[in-house]
């Protein structure tokens, strides 16, 4: 899936390598291609032929990163992504994965910031400079934090930071206040289906995929591509209502969450003559008291706060469904 090409993302990269700044905070939600777009600049900054589009894409630097080898590039994100984006991990990191010593972390590990600190205070391999990129940087524990905000504040000369960010809210506002904000530019409706469609996803596909991901043109192709069914998406509310869990049988817990928070949005929204984001006004032909909605967002939230907790798959997930059931049991039709 090659966002970093998007027409979206050479537009941003183009104004940002035509800016000066040693690091760059990425900022908007998730599906909008931060990754892509950090990516793209440390291409640039460390390729041997760079322009203002970008990097060339063909020089030994652009090759040695399409590889996950290049010496003067460190790549800091949570082990787990690490390992799904193909980037290598520290020696004894991979180490205590295979001896099964432990699982791959889901946040920023101290030490892989340790070592982000020693890589940024070493001389450049290349000649061209370092850079280190943080993603997702929300990901950060209070203590990882605290060590990259040293460096941010007594940068060595020749190294550059880009955080992308799907939360930044979350970080602490010393590290916010050190870094060039760039808010991720959300492309249009016209420009998002174009480029769907040029990703081989028919324009119903795509239509629908967008709306189920707010108009996120990234997440909405890897949505595309994760076999959901586009022709399901419109009963899913009917489908909650019902508390069938027939339609929701290879669900994970996060998807069927991440679903009702949307489903919820969009009825709340309504209630107040809003326009729905995520569903089609005619698939949401039915009305809940605002004050339940209400409540059932607060419940989805703290849930979405525990989702690392070990439970019971198939538990918390009829709960899930019998707590929608619940809520939408008070609607009224709207026909």
């Amino acid at each position: 899936m090659n966002v970093e090409n998007a027409p979206w993302i050479t537009d941003q990269s183009r104004s940002l390598l035509a800016q000066r700044g040693h690091a760059w905070l990425l900022s908007g939600p998730a599906g909008l291609g931060q990754y892509a777009l950090a990516l793209g600049l440390v291409k640039a900054w460390l390729c041997e032929k760079s322009h203002a589009d970008g990097a060339c894409g063909q020089c030994g630097s652009c090759h040695a990163i399409d590889v996950r080898t290049h010496a003067d590039l460190c790549v800091l994100m949570p082990e787990t992504w690490m390992l799904e984006l193909g980037w290598p991990l520290a020696e004894k990191a991979q180490a205590d994965l295979d001896e099964k010593k432990r699982k791959p972390s889901k946040e920023i590990r101290i030490e892989a910031m340790r070592d982000a600190v020693d890589f940024s205070q070493r001389t450049s391999a290349r000649g061209r400079g370092k850079a280190v990129l943080v993603y997702p940087a929300e990901d950060m524990n209070g203590f990882t934090a605290n060590a990259l905000l040293k460096t941010l504040e007594e940068p060595p000369g020749d190294v550059r930071f880009v955080l992308a960010s799907e939360a930044a809210h979350q970080l602490l506002p010393t590290i916010r206040s050190r870094c060039l904000v760039h808010s991720m530019v959300w492309p249009g409706q016209a420009l998002a289906m174009q480029w769907l469609g040029a990703q081989g996803l028919e324009p119903t596909q795509a239509g629908v995929a967008l709306r189920a991901c707010g108009g996120r043109p990234e997440a909405a192709l890897y949505w595309a591509r994760s076999g959901q069914d586009p022709a399901l998406w419109a009963a899913i509310p009917l489908a909650m209502a019902r508390g069938d869990l027939q339609t929701v049988r290879d669900w994970t817990p996060q998807q069927l969450l991440g679903t009702q928070q949307q489903l919820c949005h969009d009825l709340m929204a309504m209630s107040v003559s809003g326009a729905p984001r995520f569903f089609a006004s005619q698939d949401l032909n039915f009305q809940v008291p605002l004050a339940d909605l209400a409540q059932w967002s607060a419940t989805l939230r703290d849930h979405r706060r525990t989702m690392d907790h070990p439970f019971n798959t198939g538990l918390f997930i009829e709960m899930l469904m019998a707590q929608a059931q619940s809520v939408l049991a008070k609607r009224n039709s709207l026909t």
